[in-house]
């Protein structure tokens, strides 16, 4: 292996660690609705709601 493929092979691994973290955030971000303050959903709905986009990102993820 020359230095351009392992600086590759670790640039790839850094920038799908940080696509993830920030696939995460947006998706953690906006399934937590309004809240109490009049949103769409509240309580344990946003629980619900939470877990199926992780559901949904991650099918999304493997195409």
């Amino acid at each position: 292996m020359n230095a351009n493929q392992i600086i590759n092979i670790a640039m790839r691994l850094f920038g799908r660690r940080l696509m993830n973290k920030g696939i995460n955030a947006g998706i953690d971000h906006f399934s937590k609705g309004k809240g109490s303050k009049g949103g769409p959903v509240s309580g344990q709905k946003n629980g619900d709601i939470a877990k199926k986009a992780r559901q949904i990102s991650r099918v999304m993820r493997r195409f």
